[in-house]
């Protein structure tokens, strides 16, 4: 059978099939994105869930003139596939090539930006009320949303004010029982008893004013397309539950949604990973994190841990198998996961709240209200610190520093290696007396031999790891290595000075004094925001104590950071080896 899929470049060209072309077209759309993404790499299930659903929304709605939005984005392959982005998706998430997710500049199909949840029907809620505003009655307003984002708070704003609206919305919730990790909370348990049947008869969207149908086949077309013409035709906020399979059409990626959520490499034909040589790696920093959380907590019945979500991403998926009663997935709740922390801290206990850098700036109110204001232990600790590579700006973790240092009563900890996090983890949990935020990075760190006792670190100490007379670079997290394979290169007696500050607040006052007053030239090299960030602090400390000096600041620069491998971007970011080495060359 000739390919269906070569001729489709747009939604137009999508509207011209009759059915049957329809079917060949879902099967061919699957292969696709299955041959791209096994060589390529990128997110799988999300995707091959909602392929007949991606195909019903473009032939029944006028897109792009209606409004389609997908929530979080994961699941948007297919609908780039099909708007003119083909020929490119080869591309997808390298350096310079398209993004993973919906981006706005990159085509008028992309009704809105997305890589953080919960956003979508906030969004589409504004578009349909410009709509009416501008008298255009006619228009379309579509979200797809998954059961796991749709219990976020934010959801839940959008949904209470769309249900006291005659807005002309469509919330089509994509049902699967899958986040990354599995779905948490009671309204999952209440949308399994819609499922079955079971539930009690008031139906909770209703309640909220919405004309709800279903639970319907997400992966019958032909049902799917029959009910969206219908609910075409009704007015005011609509909701439409479908039931889908993550990883469908894949038996591994249906079988094992948790892995074949953005799997790597595999082989199309039999879903099997592509196995990596054996050989001796380095830790990633979450599994450092997450088993020296397990390690404290054995010895420490007061330890919790909480994540929002991303319990095998952020590897508390250890605690929550060894000690889960202590060990909490409270959903896609940042807001929450922060002031449960702090109710938890206020009552005795210790929490390690567990949150990506960039889920963060989700809870920041959280932060100062209910955590610092109260000054409240709760340790933070901030995975995917720093730049994270293929997913881009949406989830580069580079604004912490900035965001938190202005913060009273807040320790920040950037630790320069695996050894260092869990010292200041076992540090954080022996008592003390105001909240601490600890940032490492995606990947895995340098030491093999990383699980060696602990010992108690000096707040706001710095450290000497290379003498010096001409230059000093001053560094914090583990971007401090990549100064010392500078100094390395350039020989020991190359006269560069390098010291470690983990802590970027307090600062280590006596040793900074010392420095400036020493070293004529000073460089400070971090992987977060170089405007208000650890060098911005250092210049501070200096003005503070009337000393003038060249103080050359390594950070990320103001604009913000495309997606691509890790290693170019530091390079478009200009902190790479080889620009800090070319810097510092010039004054030896």
């Amino acid at each position: 059978m000739k390919a269906i899929i070569e001729h489709i470049n747009t939604p137009q060209d999508l509207r011209t099939l009759n059915t049957k072309d329809l079917e060949q077209l879902i099967i061919e759309l699957r292969e696709f994105i299955i041959d791209i993404v096994s060589v390529k790499e990128g997110h799988l299930g999300a995707s091959l869930g909602v392929v007949e659903l991606t195909i019903a929304l473009h032939y029944v709605f006028n897109t792009p003139i209606d409004k389609l939005i997908w929530d979080v984005g994961h699941q948007a392959y297919g609908h780039k596939i099909l708007t003119g982005r083909k020929s490119i998706f080869e591309t997808n998430r390298q350096f310079e090539g398209i993004s993973g997710f919906p981006k706005m500049e990159e085509s008028i199909y992309d009704s809105f930006g997305t890589g953080h949840s919960s956003t979508s029907i906030s969004a589409l809620l504004g578009m349909a009320l410009s709509a009416q505003l501008q008298g255009n009655i006619h228009r379309q307003h579509i979200a797809v949303i998954g059961d796991a984002s749709i219990a976020s708070g934010m959801a839940f704003e959008g949904l209470n004010h769309a249900g006291v609206t005659n807005a002309n919305i469509l919330i089509v919730l994509n049902d699967n029982a899958m986040g990354i990790d599995p779905s948490v909370g009671a309204l999952k348990k209440y949308l399994t008893n819609v499922k079955t049947g079971t539930a009690k008869e008031e139906n909770i969207f209703e309640c909220l004013n919405f004309h709800y149908t279903g639970p319907i086949d997400g992966h019958d077309l032909t049902i799917l397309i029959k009910e969206l013409q219908r609910l075409k035709k009704i007015e005011g906020p609509k909701l439409l539950h479908i039931i889908t399979t993550k990883g469908k059409g894949l038996k591994s990626a249906e079988e094992n949604q948790v892995v074949y959520h953005a799997p790597g490499k595999f082989n199309k034909q039999t879903g099997e990973l592509q196995k990596k040589e054996p050989q001796q790696l380095a830790p990633k920093y979450q599994d450092v994190f997450g088993k020296t959380l397990v390690e404290l907590a054995l010895k420490n019945e007061k330890i919790v841990g909480i994540t929002p979500a991303m319990p095998t991403g952020s590897s508390l998926k250890f605690m929550m198998d060894i000690l889960p009663e202590r060990a909490f997935d409270v959903g896609i709740a940042e807001q929450h996961a922060v002031t449960i922390a702090a109710g938890m801290a206020a009552d005795g206990l210790i929490p390690f709240c567990n949150i990506y850098s960039t889920f963060l700036q989700r809870a920041y109110d959280q932060v100062i209200h209910d955590v610092a204001i109260q000054n409240l232990p709760v340790i933070f600790c901030l995975d995917r610190a720093g730049l994270v590579g293929e997913d881009g700006p949406t989830h580069h973790g580079v604004f912490d520093i900035a965001y938190l240092r202005c913060i009273p009563n807040l320790i920040i900890c950037s630790p320069i290696n695996e050894i260092e996090l869990r010292n200041i983890m076992y540090t954080a949990q022996l008592g003390l007396e105001h909240p601490i935020a600890i940032r490492y990075p995606r990947g895995r760190g340098r030491i093999l031999d990383w699980q060696k006792s602990m010992s108690k670190m000096t707040i706001g100490k710095g450290v000497l790891l290379k003498q010096g007379s001409k230059i000093a670079i001053l560094s914090t997290g583990p971007i401090g290595n990549v100064a010392t394979e500078i100094i390395n290169e350039l020989g020991s007696n190359s006269g560069i000075a390098h010291y470690n500050f983990p802590f970027i607040k307090p600062l280590d006052r006596k040793l900074l004094t010392q420095i400036i007053q020493k070293f004529d030239h000073i460089i400070t090299l971090e992987d977060g925001s170089a405007i208000g960030g650890f060098g911005s602090a250092i210049l501070e400390f200096a003005n503070s104590i009337g000393i003038h000096k060249i103080i050359k600041i390594f950070g990320i620069p103001d604009f913000f950071i495309p997606h691509g491998d890790t290693e170019r971007l530091y390079k478009e970011a200009g902190i790479d080896k080889m620009s800090v080495k070319k810097y510092v060359q010039q004054f030896l």
